[in-house]
């Protein structure tokens, strides 16, 4: 298997010559062996572990146990705690999807900042499969019927060539240890009910009821080519871009021989919803004027055009405060003091910031938060995202969104209403101070 994992990397050139892997490695029989697949092959890798903290102490277990495994060889390895059902419920999503999202930021920040050009999960041919019945499932189109690819940007999948049967195989005959997740066999959640329930049935059905599919679903991503070949043409046609705004050409659309299925490729990518798309195609003889939105973009119809531009987000807007200023009405009335330190009692409220004013440099910067920031908490003595201190601070969903920050340069002083940055407090030193209150 060994042979067979290193001419799979080179003929897929998933990895080339001095880049540098990090294996996400949760402790299971696949990821261990994929572990023991880097050890014996050459690669220079290091492992990120992320604790989910969603089966008490089985979760802590996995943990120790990989610490154990990467401190045995002289691994560069990273771990990572979550409060994964907090995030769910403040992100309004399902546990499964926080605990991606949590996940891939974590691993694509690991991969900046220590030099690592690749991710490499230990997906393999039964999870392709499973994920083949749980996109069709979901109403899906061509695409989502080719399934998990070996590379998706910088996330390989090295082991995709091997069966969950061949992994066991390998990890007995080389006595790997691994930890067995104990929701493996809970059919309550929809991959094990696939799993367990319903492929078994299907390969007594027909035993090479696996090999046919994947060799089916090699097909499709056949096919799949050749469709999006030649919906790219008819969008050269009918769809013009000039800086930055989209144009389709309505009587060019509906000359297509599929502008259902043209219009569904083009949308889809900017973030509209397929529900939203087929009011779009039903309203192309409406009156001009109708708008349709998604997460990032907005839709005008006009008598021959369909008009597609970014939308402005108020998250794109930065104010500036001069040093001068005694008052803001944009993003909100924000009063302005400055105060001889002598002269001065703190005020503890989170709408005030009680600043030292020799520590900023103005004009000081009004946005909102963004993904990847950092600050240092007051009281703190390490840096800490953002992110991670919302979701610490059990802050609404509603209320994050609409969170801005007070910047002196390319450093936060003061996430609005929330917590100063240690940096910038008042101290026995301090001369002067800068008083902001929201009102």
């Amino acid at each position: 298997m060994l042979q067979q994992f290193i001419r799979n990397i080179e003929e897929k050139l998933l990895i080339v010559t001095g880049q540098k892997v990090l294996l996400a490695v949760s402790g299971g029989i696949d990821s261990m062996v994929l572990l023991h697949l880097f050890e014996r092959s050459g690669f220079e890798y290091g492992v990120v572990h992320c604790n989910f903290h969603l089966r008490d102490d089985e979760s802590d277990g996995d943990e120790q146990f990989v610490r154990q495994q990467v401190q045995e060889h002289g691994i560069p390895s990273w771990f990572k705690d979550f409060d994964t059902k907090e995030y769910a419920h403040l992100s309004g999503i399902s546990i499964e999807m926080a605990a991606r999202e949590l996940r891939y930021e974590y691993f694509e920040q690991l991969r900046q900042e220590h030099g690592y050009q690749l991710i490499a999960t230990a997906h393999h041919q039964d999870d392709l499969i499973e994920t083949f019945f749980l996109n069709l499932s979901r109403k899906t189109g061509i695409k989502g019927l080719t399934g998990i690819k070996e590379k998706t940007g910088n996330i390989i999948r090295p082991l995709l060539f091997a069966s969950r049967e061949e992994i066991e195989k390998y990890a007995a005959k080389h006595y790997i240890e691994y930890r067995e997740d104990s929701t493996n066999n809970d059919v309550v959640y929809q991959r094990n009910f696939l799993r367990h329930k319903i492929l078994p049935l299907l390969n007594e059905w027909n035993p090479a009821f696996n090999k046919n599919l994947l060799a089916s679903i090699e097909n499709l991503r056949d096919a799949e080519r050749v469709y999006k070949s030649a919906l790219d043409k008819d969008k050269e046609q009918l769809l013009e871009e000039t800086k930055g705004e989209m144009q389709i050409n309505i009587g060019k659309l509906r000359t297509t021989t599929f502008p259902r299925l043209l219009l569904l490729e083009v949308l889809s990518p900017l973030n509209f919803n397929p529900a939203v798309i087929e009011e779009v195609f039903q309203g192309l003889d409406a009156e001009s004027g109708k708008q349709f939105f998604s997460s990032s973009h907005r839709l005008v119809k006009d008598r021959e055009l369909l008009y597609i531009t970014p939308r402005k987000e108020d998250d794109e807007r930065i104010y500036y405060l001069e040093e001068h200023d005694m008052e803001l009405f944009e993003p909100f009335d924000i009063n302005i003091e400055t105060k001889a330190a002598k002269e001065f009692q703190l005020i503890r409220d989170a709408k005030v910031a009680c600043i030292d004013h020799d520590t900023v440099e103005f004009p000081l910067l009004i946005r909102k938060w963004k993904q990847g920031d950092y600050f240092q908490p007051l009281g703190m003595s390490g840096m800490k995202k953002v992110s991670d201190f919302f979701i610490d601070q059990k802050v609404p969903l509603h209320e994050k969104e609409n969170t801005w920050l007070l910047c002196s340069g390319k450093k936060i002083v003061w996430i609005m209403g929330h917590r100063l940055d240690e940096r910038f407090k008042i101290g026995i030193e301090t001369q002067k101070v800068l008083v902001l209150k929201i009102s």
